[in-house]
């Protein structure tokens, strides 16, 4: 192993030792990562070099000189003392791209959800899988053609001299013997019955009894005699004519949006404010892995709400009341700009829960019904500083069972996170599984 490999090892065993995700998205600074880039510290490992002994350069006490003179006249250094230290080190973070980190966190809970494409962007030929009744001469199917008459062959087809000898017997005429041949199931008409009988030209009274025939010979099965003899004509019919055309394969664009809603009123403090950040912040990056195109939209919301910027949506505070049904009133009229028949939409809102009287059985609920989305999520902040005084959380999980596509979790600790975001993307993995 030479030196390079030796080099790109460490570099391997430097990032293995980055943070552990969970740790991560629990307790890391999520403020260093992007929309498009999360920075997950690493454990910094020391990379191996040389270092080289200076030779023939003197050693201490050589020379005509006594103890505490000084040794030489002093020089300026080379750089500027200020600078030293400033470059930070090349191995301090292990970014990773939304993808990743989608795929990363899906193996860190057991999930593997597949978004569904909805909007149809691009239309090709594929292979000639696909069959019509018309079509151009050169693109018959031959092959369905001849099993088609094959098949009737053999369903038509009987062991003609056995029922032939059925005329041999003493007593019988065409009358008996079709019918006869009619309780065998043997598709055989009246007319050739007859023909047969000509052909007998009183040939007849071989057999005593019907019983006596069936006795001593057995009717040849259709299969033996086909592969005896061949299939012989094969029926072809003009209905049973398919022509092969390509399939048009759709390319689904997998488009997102995704509605992020916080409660900025008076009780939402920093603590609370903090553990909405880390629960939505790793949502939203698992979802723009997740899609070929992402959009976000923030919604704030005191008594009002109104759309904000990313940048702000987590440091807003009001000193306003609650009225979570004014964000959901916002959010449906944005949606309108994004179909269901062509957007996945999701609707997460985070609060403590509090909210203003009767508003989420009398407008909430209802809107969360009426709103069309993959999912639909409430986060409660409750920490365990605080009284909890809010009943909007018991609420939703009193008024949605599970499999109605809606998640409600609280997060009482920056310890709980993991858990909130595993239980709202289960749901929408439960919500994909049942569609």
């Amino acid at each position: 192993m030479g030196l390079r490999e030796d080099l790109e090892r460490f570099r391997e065993v430097g990032e293995q030792r980055r943070q552990d995700l969970a740790e991560f998205i629990q307790y890391g600074d999520l403020g260093g990562s992007g929309p498009d880039s999360v920075r997950v510290p690493i454990k910094l490992v020391d990379l191996p070099e040389f270092q080289y002994d200076k030779l023939d350069q003197g050693g201490v006490g050589q020379g005509e000189v006594e103890p505490g003179d000084q040794v030489g006249d002093p020089e300026e250094g080379d750089g500027d003392g200020d600078e030293a230290g400033e470059e930070g080190a090349d191995h301090e973070y292990y970014e990773m791209d939304p993808e990743e980190f989608a795929q990363e966190l899906d193996d860190r809970l057991g999930l593997d959800l597949d978004p569904k494409g909805k909007k149809v962007v691009e239309e090709t030929e594929g292979a000639f899988n696909d069959t019509a009744r018309r079509g151009p001469r050169g693109t018959l199917d031959f092959a369905h053609l001849y099993k088609q008459g094959l098949k009737r062959k053999i369903a038509m087809d009987f062991d003609e001299e056995y029922v032939t000898e059925a005329l041999r017997v003493e007593g019988w005429g065409v009358d008996e013997v079709y019918e006869w041949a009619r309780e065998q199931h043997v598709p055989v008409s009246r007319a050739w019955l007859k023909e047969q009988a000509r052909t007998l030209a009183g040939d007849t009274d071989r057999w005593a009894s019907i019983d006596e025939l069936e006795a001593e010979l057995d009717a040849e099965p259709t299969k033996t005699r086909i592969r005896r003899g061949g299939a012989g004509k094969v029926p072809l019919r003009r209905d049973d004519e398919r022509f092969r055309h390509p399939k048009i394969v759709e390319r689904r664009e997998r488009n997102v949006v995704v509605v992020n809603i916080r409660d900025v009123s008076g009780s939402m403090r920093e603590a609370k404010r903090e553990l909405v950040e880390r629960t939505f912040t790793p949502l939203d990056w698992y979802l723009t892995g997740k899609y070929d195109n992402a959009e976000f939209v923030y919604i704030a919301h005191d008594a009002e709400a109104w759309e904000v910027e990313r940048g702000d949506f987590f440091g807003i505070r009001s000193g306003g009341g609650t009225r979570i049904s004014t964000a959901y009133e916002l959010a449906e009229e944005v949606l309108g700009d994004y179909p269901f028949s062509e957007w996945n939409r999701y609707v997460f809102a985070a609060g403590d829960g509090e909210n203003s009287h009767d508003d989420t059985e009398e407008n909430v609920i209802p809107l969360m019904r009426e709103i069309n989305a993959n999912l639909h999520a409430y986060v409660e902040t409750q920490p365990t500083d605080g009284v909890q005084t809010g009943t909007h959380a018991g609420k939703l999980r009193d008024a949605f069972g599970e499999g109605d596509g809606v998640a409600v979790t609280t997060v009482t600790e920056p310890g709980d996170v993991m858990d909130a975001i595993e239980t709202i993307l289960s749901t929408e993995e439960d919500t994909d599984d049942e569609t």
